[in-house]
């Protein structure tokens, strides 16, 4: 069997970035891909992004895959135009500010997932520091694993793998993913458990709307440092819920589970003890 080659692209960060590869291949034994990851580190200017791009598309994967923050920006756009003439089938994955840009995205022939709860960070120098970076990254992970967003990715680049895998047609997803289509896939058992998960996930939302208040519409220090530190609470007390909402799953042994298997079959079970199939 021929291993399907993914290339992933990530410049700047959103919270999706930190797992987009290692949910391809969680337990590391997949024998059916290999996974290329080339990245800007913070950067996402058009030159940084331009360099990282035309590297990705020198090696030729099956598909590319290019994460971060605001597909509309300057260099996110750079990216999409590389893209789209590269002839590898490619998909975006991006945040709220990136639903403008759906239309382009479209006209390109590029799919896309744009993840309203993937919330801007509170970059202000008078209150970010490289703590409350891993603060942040750690508590958005957590919701938006628990609500299903981390599972819907995952599960819609398998689909292409799947398809090239099958000498199949390639449909390429075009997704905005609000707070119903992320828990969807998580199949709650508890409906108290599910509504957690949806409130934790728009209260992510609300985080970004802050930011962007707290980082480019407030001027005055005296205003826009509180801000950005409400939002980084708010965030704070959605990984709380979200927590909540995993412990009920637990309580009633019912977690979803979706593994992979080594020829990298989505398999599923609920209960703790039992085997997935």
């Amino acid at each position: 069997m021929s291993k399907v080659k993914v290339g992933i692209v990530k410049c700047g960060n959103i919270g999706t970035s930190l797992v987009v590869d290692l949910a391809l291949d969680e337990r590391a034994d997949r024998e059916d891909i290999d996974v290329l990851v080339f990245g800007s580190g913070a950067k996402m200017d058009p030159k940084s992004v331009e360099y990282v791009v035309n590297k990705m598309i020198e090696e030729k994967p099956n598909f590319i895959i290019y994460i971060g923050p605001n597909p509309a920006a300057p260099g996110p756009k750079k990216a999409r135009e590389l893209l789209s003439k590269s002839g590898i089938p490619s998909i975006i994955i991006g945040d709220a500010p990136g639903i403008k840009a759906k239309g382009e995205m479209e006209e390109q022939g590029l799919g896309y997932i744009l993840i309203k709860g993937d919330p801007m960070i509170g970059a202000r120098r008078e209150f970010l520091d490289p703590v409350e970076v891993a603060l942040f990254n750690s508590d958005i992970l957590k919701v938006l694993a628990v609500s299903g967003a981390v599972r819907l990715v995952q599960e819609e680049i398998d689909k292409i793998i799947d398809a090239i895998k099958n000498n199949k047609d390639i449909e390429l997803p075009r997704i905005v993913v609000d707070a119903e289509k992320a828990v969807e896939v998580m199949e709650y058992s508890n409906p108290y458990a599910k509504a957690k998960a949806m409130a934790s996930y728009t209260m992510a939302e609300k985080v970004a709307d802050i930011d962007v208040k707290g980082c480019f519409m407030v001027k005055e220090a005296e205003r826009y440092i509180p801000l950005v530190a409400s939002a980084h609470e708010l965030l704070r007390q959605a990984a709380l819920l979200a927590d909540e909402a995993r412990e009920l799953e637990k309580a009633m042994d019912k977690v979803s589970r979706k593994p992979h298997n080594k020829e990298g079959k989505i398999l599923s079970k609920k209960e703790l003890m039992e085997k997935p199939k």
